[in-house]
């Protein structure tokens, strides 16, 4: 991590972060998985890649949390339904302070908290234990409702892939809170186009998404974010308070992000292979300095 990177850490409690901000330390977390997930020889880096620069902006910028308080009830709720991507959630909480980022060389440890699918017993900051595809906008759909049964205001965020799409719980949770409408719950599509062996065009088309969730009943954003572009991910936020809050018929929410699996290292980019393929020492000495280079840049830009 860069010396200006470090000292944007320095505000992180504030949430006063810039586009530009946000995407210097995207890029500086994105390193750090890289590097991670090379030395332990396990892991996926494709999807955690991809979803960096929405995590890093909903953790940053977003989400009301307190993590000197980790299980404050009137918190934000987080799930990362897409739990095989958890490099990715543990760098973003460690270094927002949930823990310390020192932990994080202990991925895929026997022991350590930081496994390979998120477990909210072992490590605070984490909601929902994900990892069976499929189970967080059910889980999110639950949250968002108790949210108003106990007359509480808290926003409950799920990021899915293309791989929880595949699973027919993810339909019933849309019509089922479709039925409901609960206030708060918004789904964030991480739509990467590839999936563990190969593109999902190929393994099982999911176009056109969009038509899908609109005629599902949910309130869909109306255009597609890029998101691998903090400035993009940025108003994506404001369409989601600008839509409106307080009527029902708002409710629930979704946005899709046009995102590229394996974001920053150019020849595994949007390859099925690195969906979870251990990062070889070969690979490494090839792609790490293309994401320094990277992060070098948007430090160069601040």
């Amino acid at each position: 991590m860069g010396e200006k990177t470090a000292r944007l850490l320095e505000k992180r409690d504030t949430g006063g972060y810039n586009a530009g901000e946000l995407a210097a330390l995207a890029a500086a977390f994105r390193l750090e998985m890289f590097d991670v997930l090379h030395r332990r020889g396990t892991g996926h880096w494709g999807g955690a890649s991809s979803a960096a620069e929405i995590v890093t902006a909903l953790y940053f910028k977003r989400l009301r949390i307190d993590p000197k308080n980790p299980q404050w009830e009137d918190r934000d709720r987080f799930i990362l339904s897409k739990g095989h991507a958890s490099i990715n959630l543990y760098t973003v909480l460690a270094h927002r302070g949930y823990f310390p980022p020192e932990e994080l060389p202990a991925f895929r440890t026997l022991g350590s908290r930081l496994q390979g699918h998120p477990n909210m017993k072992l490590l605070p900051g984490v909601d929902f234990s994900t990892g069976a595809l499929g189970h967080g906008l059910s889980a999110g759909a639950g949250m968002a409702l108790a949210a108003a049964q106990k007359g509480k205001s808290w926003n409950t965020y799920v990021l899915a892939g293309e791989g929880c799409l595949d699973e027919g719980q993810t339909w019933e949770a849309m019509l089922f809170s479709a039925k409901y409408r609960p206030r708060g719950l918004v789904l964030l599509m991480d739509n990467n186009r590839v999936q563990l062996d190969g593109d999902v065009a190929d393994i099982l088309p999911l176009d056109p998404i969009p038509d899908k969730l609109r005629s599902f009943g949910w309130n869909l954003a109306p255009r597609i974010y890029d998101g691998n572009d903090t400035a993009a991910v940025l108003e994506s936020f404001e369409w989601l308070d600008g839509c409106g809050d307080e009527s029902p018929g708002l409710w629930p929410k979704a946005v899709i992000y046009s995102t590229l699996k394996a974001r920053g290292v150019s020849f595994m980019e949007g390859k099925a292979v690195w969906h979870g393929a251990p990062i070889d020492q070969e690979s490494y000495d090839k792609g790490r300095p293309e994401l320094l280079a990277d992060l070098e840049a948007k430090e160069a830009a601040l």
